[in-house]
């Protein structure tokens, strides 16, 4: 979501708040989704949330991104290891091929 945009009004743990957004109402929704779920979890027999559970619902949210990252992080990590053995058995593999095969007589025959 950037700056800028239309105002528009959420509600989010039982209290409306009016907010100027680009997001689209679709995107929109499914934040609020997120936020309502989070909050769910973090303050579960509460009709209104008060800015300490939304704190923790959006503490919550932050720690869920962080780790997420961190995945991504590992799994970009063993991706780039991987093409990179993959890369190295290409090279060796054009290497062989470059010279002359063995066994042959230089024709290609055998």
């Amino acid at each position: 979501m950037g700056g800028g945009g239309r105002q528009v009004q959420l509600r989010i743990g039982g209290h409306t708040y009016r907010v100027v957004t680009s997001a689209s109402d679709d995107e929109l929704a499914r934040l609020t989704a997120m936020v309502e779920e989070k909050l769910a979890v973090v303050a579960p027999n509460t009709r209104a949330a008060n800015p300490q559970a939304l704190l923790l619902a959006a503490l919550a949210l932050a720690h869920d991104l962080q780790e997420e990252r961190s995945r991504n992080a590992d799994r970009l990590a063993r991706a780039k290891s991987a093409f990179g053995r993959v890369l190295q058995r290409v090279d060796a593999a054009l290497a062989t091929e470059g010279g002359e095969p063995e066994g042959t007589d230089g024709e290609g025959t055998r």
